[in-house]
């Protein structure tokens, strides 16, 4: 379906109320990552897959220059996104699901995964977060973290990395793995229970296996 201008593959649990993870994702992952998702947890779940996005765009916090050869500036766009993503799209996929899910939980790669931690910041909608091959590295993403405080306190976080992801020339990206222990740490201290995962291999390696790993903790932590 269509809500919004963006495309949503709606994968509903088979048990009524069931938790939602909503993915920013590619608009035909949603099934393999489903799959992938329920192979590695027995807990029901829904899964919502948001297609469509501009990434560079609706994913980024604040506008920032390009950070990589032949890419374009980062125009810093996700308020306006999840304005739009809590205010209609949910409630949408929580229509059509029929019953209002235990909890809601947001999960992503790259710079969804960046995104997945800024939207606590900004909204109360989302109960657990999963940041997979976040990109960490965004420019003011650490101090913005160390500065604020959460719209509501997570029930729990996962966050992974490549561990080649951090071996770049690109000064921008490098410090990805150290950021993203740091994050990690961070949450840990505030008492929220935290994973961190390094996984085998650089930012392009498996990353639906990557985000269903991360799903499923959120899942399996009760």
């Amino acid at each position: 379906m269509t809500i919004s201008g963006k495309t949503v593959e709606l994968f509903p649990a088979a048990v009524p109320g069931a938790p939602l993870v909503v993915v920013n994702g590619e608009g035909d992952e949603g099934r393999r990552l489903y799959d992938r998702a329920r192979e590695m947890t027995e807990a029901p779940f829904s899964l919502a897959l948001i297609g469509g996005i501009d990434w560079d765009a609706e994913l980024t916090p604040w506008p920032a220059p390009a950070a990589f050869r032949g890419g374009g500036d980062f125009a810093g766009r996700a308020d306006a996104y999840l304005d739009s993503l809590t205010g209609e799209i949910v409630p949408r996929v929580v229509k059509a699901l029929g019953a209002e899910p235990v909890y809601a939980a947001l999960a992503g790669y790259s710079l969804a995964g960046l995104f997945s931690l800024y939207a606590l910041y900004r909204t109360d909608a989302f109960a657990r977060a999963a940041s997979v091959s976040g990109s960490l590295w965004y420019p003011g993403f650490m101090d913005y973290v160390r500065a604020h405080a959460w719209m509501r306190r997570p029930d729990c976080l996962y966050l992974s990395v490549g561990d080649r992801e951090g071996n770049t020339r690109n000064p921008v990206m490098k410090p990805v793995e150290a950021n993203t222990r740091a994050a990690a740490a961070l949450f840990e201290q505030a008492g929220v229970p935290t994973a961190f995962g390094l996984n085998p291999g650089g930012h392009f390696n498996d990353p639906e296996g990557r985000t269903a790993r991360g799903i499923a903790w959120l899942l399996e932590q009760g």
